[in-house]
């Protein structure tokens, strides 16, 4: 018996798995790979904001030190720079999955996790107390919620009968990494079927992106088909020759229909596939991991009835919403006619004028996510100022604190995945005797501006409630207003 069953060991169920340690929750993390290794290419780096997320649990230096600072987002034949955003992490980072999940699993081993590797899950009976898992060992594990990272073909998804709708593949592209006997024009090419990549690689080898001039979907491509879609794109196969790996995506995309099904949940690909153009599904994946963690924790806990689950499907499910939204705009740009060309063009100059570059590069880079879960008092039929009060709902900026131990920054504070209350008024201004068990206050001064993304200045709270996710809660300006409706509904009555 576990409290948590977890499907799936990579970036999602690892963070997740993180996330319900920190609160002390047991869980048991099933993988069906015979250990951490991953075959082929993935994911290749990391955004703003799921950096961000990793600094406040204290660990986003072990991912600096072996990846590539870079200004990585763009959209279309666009790059958009952040540089001037106000985050500690105002850039992407370069680093391939298989090095992300190996520095998690040893973070999640740290924390005192099993992983159990080389086994399957085959099937799930719920019933109102648990769910019931059947291993491919011929073992039967209990647990009272079981949430499926296990990816785009997720058997926990299809189990618990979830709607997964969407668009068909419209187009396809090989990645591979090859030898190559000839040399081709190395860098990036916009071709009629999509875009085509030749980078070198330190070990001699050759990275390939190839699309395909007609679009497959067999997830097991072969040296032929990387022959056969060179030969269509250029002309010439390069010789190509020792695949190391070879893999495909296509710009199919989906996203369930609910991600909580009473004690099944999923996140990650599991919840939401697309191209992976513009590198947001293994940054989606750890943000959804994120939000439920601490959640799911209280609720087991009995912090927190069970209807606070419902916010993880509301919030992360419009954020899945928005990322295919952006996603199918630009794998449309990738079809490389005279009109979408034109318009290429057209969105280049746009994306070059502040305003249009901030909004788009906050979108895609997580910084200027705002949750529209609300929980404040209404007067009048309107909002408090504190619930309409911009910083609600965002991720709260790392500012430089002081408090009576010294110069403390705000995401230190949430590296043990607890909630703070961030009283920066009069020590005596707050009562909140009924959450002290559970929400820690800390008495700050902060002398700087608060600034936000994409938004920019913002007037200075009085005292803000900030969640373990790093989201702003509740904001005082001057009041504690709604303040106790917004610790009763995220951390318990």
């Amino acid at each position: 018996m576990t409290e948590v069953i977890i499907v799936g060991a990579g970036p999602t169920g690892l963070m997740l798995a993180a996330e319900l340690a920190l609160a002390g929750v047991d869980s048991a993390v099933i993988e069906r790979r015979p250990n951490q290794e991953l075959v082929g290419t993935r994911a290749l780096g990391l955004q703003a904001r799921t950096l961000e997320v990793f600094d406040q649990r204290g660990i986003v230096d072990r991912f600096l030190a072996e990846g590539q600072i870079t200004q990585v987002l763009g959209f279309g034949n666009t790059r958009l720079g952040i540089i001037d955003f106000p985050s500690r992490h105002p850039y992407g980072l370069g680093l391939r999955q298989q090095h992300t999940e190996r520095i998690m699993a040893e973070w999640v081993g740290e924390l005192g996790v099993r992983i159990e590797y080389g086994v399957e899950v085959t099937g799930i009976d719920q019933d109102r107390d648990g769910v019931d898992a059947r291993l491919s060992d011929g073992r039967e594990l209990r647990a009272d919620y079981i949430v499926g990272c296990d990816g785009g073909r997720s058997l926990i998804r299809k189990s618990a009968g979830i709607d997964f709708p969407g668009w068909e593949p419209t187009m396809s592209s090989l990645i591979a990494e090859v030898e190559l006997t000839e040399e081709p024009e190395w860098g990036v090419h916009h071709h009629a079927f999509g875009t085509q990549a030749f980078s070198q690689l330190p070990n001699g080898r050759a990275s390939l992106v190839v699309s395909e001039k007609e679009p497959q979907e067999s997830a097991e491509p072969t040296l032929d088909d990387l022959r056969s879609a060179l030969i269509d794109a250029w002309g010439t196969d390069f010789g190509v020759r020792d695949p190391g790996s070879i893999s495909r995506f296509t710009d199919m995309a989906r996203q369930a229909a609910t991600y909580r099904s009473s004690r099944v949940l999923l996140a990650g690909d599991s919840a939401h596939v697309h191209s992976p153009v513009g590198g947001q599904g293994l940054n989606t994946g750890v943000q959804d991991a994120a939000n439920l963690g601490w959640k799911l924790a209280q609720v087991i806990r009995g912090t927190s009835p069970e209807r606070l689950l419902d916010t993880y499907h509301s919030e992360r499910h419009a954020v899945g919403e928005q990322v295919i939204h952006h996603n199918l705009a630009q794998t449309a740009l990738m079809r490389m006619d005279d009109r979408v060309k034109a318009l290429n063009e057209v969105i280049d100059g746009w994306l070059h004028m502040d305003g249009p570059r901030k909004s788009l590069a906050g979108i895609l880079s997580g910084l200027d996510l705002r949750y529209e879960t609300r929980t404040g008092r209404e007067v009048g039929g309107e909002r408090d100022d504190e619930d309409t009060h911009p910083l609600v709902g965002r991720r709260v900026p790392d500012l430089d604190l002081h408090t009576s131990a010294g110069v403390r920054r705000t995401y230190t504070l949430l590296h043990e995945g607890n909630p703070v209350l961030l009283n920066l008024g009069d020590p005596g201004d707050i009562d909140f005797a009924a959450w002290t068990d559970r929400v820690n206050r800390i008495d700050a001064r902060y002398y700087g501006v608060w600034e936000l993304p994409v938004i920019g200045e913002v007037s200075a709270p009085t005292a803000v409630l900030i969640r373990p996710d790093g989201y702003v809660a509740w904001v005082g300006q001057s009041t504690t207003n709604g303040l106790s409706e917004a610790l009763s509904f995220w951390f318990g009555s």
